[in-house]
């Protein structure tokens, strides 16, 4: 019998095969020192919501790219969600939602007023309403936190993305 590992041996081979490739294609982590990340951390001032999901967006939003002391970027976005009746009974009562949402945004840098990256996100998530109508209004505003979470999620990862290109 052999007592060859595959795991050992795929492990030993991609770390001394990954290191070089990576690195000699330009590859710099999105949050290492100097990484792209660094660029907005602490440098976005978020506008102010309005309204519940502006509030849910900017917390999210701030959770992930610090609140700006000195900003030298504004972000400003705005919220799409409707909201669609997806599985209707037999007896034509709404048992299920789709909460549909897109979210625009443009950064800006403060000092030229230039627009540096701009984009838009969407997303979807469902919710229940086969419950009492509390139940439904409670399933209803959990799903607008988690579609918020999910487009600030791709509305950072863009930003991020895109700000490689941005001055240090």
């Amino acid at each position: 019998m052999s007592s060859f590992d595959r795991r050992t041996f795929l492990t030993g081979a991609c770390s001394a095969l990954t290191a070089p490739a990576l690195a000699g294609c330009g590859f710099t982590p999105a949050y290492a020192p100097g990484g792209a990340a660094t660029r907005l951390r602490n440098a976005v001032s978020i506008m102010e919501p309005d309204d519940r999901a502006g509030y849910l967006m900017t917390r999210e939003l701030e959770d992930r790219l610090g609140r700006a002391s000195m900003p030298r970027y504004d972000l400003i976005y705005s919220l799409d969600l409707i909201s669609q009746p997806v599985a209707i009974s037999t007896s034509n009562i709404v048992m299920r939602y789709n909460l549909l949402g897109e979210g625009t945004y443009v950064l800006r840098d403060r000092d030229s007023g230039a627009v540096v990256l701009s984009g838009t996100v969407d997303s979807f998530t469902s919710f229940s309403a086969s419950g009492s109508t509390v139940a439904t209004q409670a399933a209803e505003r959990d799903a607008e936190e988690r579609l918020i979470t999910i487009l600030a999620d791709q509305m950072v990862a863009r930003l991020i993305a895109g700000s490689a290109g941005l001055p240090a």
